[in-house]
């Protein structure tokens, strides 16, 4: 699904010290499967998926996705693909405070018809009560609204999913839970899960390693602990 070629992003260019959080990575990603990111705090993990994602434009390198080169993409037509095609899940929640949990999923749906049926659905598979999804964030615990988040970023059944720490506020009980539901969509999606916490990779179908923005391993299957 994704071709990444030499892929370079530095930021400050325009001062003596730049900083580059992506280094000269090449790798090929599949059409679907469940794939960890791991490394240390700034290890270019977030500016690779944003790339990937189109939220950044990288300094140099290429990015193909369905064979599509997206440097000659327009920015209607990558907007198009994040929309349509991509779901995203930030390390902030980022839900409306004045909205309640289904209606925070649902808020995303790209079609109305079905999107309350399918939102609370995904809200019980991701462990939200029935009792809860009429809450609002501010009555909700921190794990509940990033599974709230989660559930928003699978509303419009995304090819890729984009998710930064998604676990990273929940008990480790409830991250595997997440995490199994994360495996079961990737059968037929592909999945990338940013994480430090490397207990959570082990059922992954592909890891990825980053270290100083450079790709230090890729291995299939998930980590053995």
């Amino acid at each position: 699904m994704f071709e990444i070629k030499n892929l370079s992003l530095i930021y400050d260019m325009d001062k003596t010290e730049k900083v580059c959080a992506v280094n000269n990575v090449s790798l090929s990603l599949p059409d679907t499967g469940l794939i960890g990111l791991i490394g240390p705090s700034g290890s270019g993990k977030s500016s690779f998926m944003y790339c990937l994602s189109t939220l950044k434009v990288p300094t140099s390198g290429s990015i193909s996705y369905q064979r599509k080169d997206f440097a000659t993409l327009s920015n209607k037509e990558m907007e198009l693909i994040r929309r349509q095609e991509f779901g995203f899940v930030f390390q902030r929640h980022f839900l409306i405070g004045y909205m309640t949990a289904l209606d925070n999923v649902i808020v995303a749906a790209n079609k109305e018809d079905g999107s309350k049926e399918k939102g609370s659905e995904i809200l019980n598979q991701l462990g939200i009560k029935a009792s809860d999804i009429r809450k609002k964030p501010k009555q909700l615990s921190g794990g509940q609204r990033q599974r709230c988040a989660i559930a928003r970023a699978l509303m419009n059944s995304p090819k890729v999913l984009f998710a930064d720490e998604p676990t990273a506020s929940l008990d480790h009980e409830t991250a595997y839970m997440v995490m199994d539901y994360l495996k079961s969509y990737a059968k037929e999606h592909l999945v990338l899960v940013i994480t430090h916490d490397r207990t959570i990779l082990k059922d992954v179908d592909m890891v990825i390693e980053m270290w100083d923005g450079n790709v230090s391993n890729v291995r299939k299957g998930g980590i053995f602990l």
